[in-house]
Formats: C-alpha cells, structure tokens, sequence
C-alpha cells in the first residue's frame, strides 16, 4: 500500500517525524477515516512512504484496529526502511502496490541515504546511479 508522506522532502525527516509520533502517542500508526477493504492480507506487509513523488522507504504493518471515534488506525513498526528510489504520481486515497512492482530494500545502513534530498536521489536513480 503507497501512502503520500504530506510535507515530507527528505527520509531523514520522514524518519524523524515518525520516531517523534511514535515516542509521543506510546507507538506508531496512521489514523484513516476509512479501512483499506484488503487489510487483513496487509498484516505484515508494508506501507510504502511516497516523498517528493517517489517511492522512498516502508513501513511494516504490524495491524489494524478501530479508534474510539470511529476511524481506523494502522499499527506500523517505528523502523523505517529505505528503499530503491521508484517514481510514482500523487495521488488520493489508498493505492495498493502488488509485491512484484514493490521497490527492493537499499542494502546498508539508512543513514545511506538520510541526508539526500528526495530529488537528489530521483536524479541519480535516472542516471542508475543508485
């Protein structure tokens, strides 16, 4: 499943943000208004983080549970893993991205690339560079 990171230009301060959330709210989810109708077989999968219309890192889903107002919360792992650079359009809504057209994990340490701009990479990617 993609999932636009709003206001995010970079995985370092994608990671960040999450790593804030997650020690302030006692664990990492999303909040959605509506369930993904697959969610069950989402349960150990990913959520594919989208910055500056890239596919740039993922999170585990650990599950799914409803909120007391209602709206469902996705259970992710606080680790954020980067991933091989793929282009992908803005888009609304949950997109659901088949395990054969999902980016592959970056070998080594995430700090491989935490200070790299999303465009950066998008250019070196171009350049098959990374």
């Amino acid at each position: 499943m993609t999932k636009i990171a709003y206001r995010i230009d970079s995985f370092s301060e994608l990671r960040e943000r999450l790593r804030a959330r997650a020690q302030a709210e006692g664990g990492l989810f999303h909040s959605t208004r509506y369930r993904p109708k697959r969610h069950e077989e989402m349960v150990g999968g990913s959520l594919y983080w989208i910055i500056a219309h890239r596919i740039m890192a993922r999170s585990e889903i650990l599950g799914f549970r409803e909120s007391p107002d209602g709206r469902t919360l996705i259970l992710l792992s606080p680790r954020l893993v980067p991933v091989r650079s793929q282009a992908k359009r803005a888009h609304q809504g949950w997109r659901y991205l088949e395990e054969a057209d999902a980016p592959a994990d970056l070998d080594g340490e995430d700090d491989a690339m935490a200070d790299m701009p999303a465009k950066m990479i998008g250019e070196l990617t171009k350049l098959a560079l990374l």
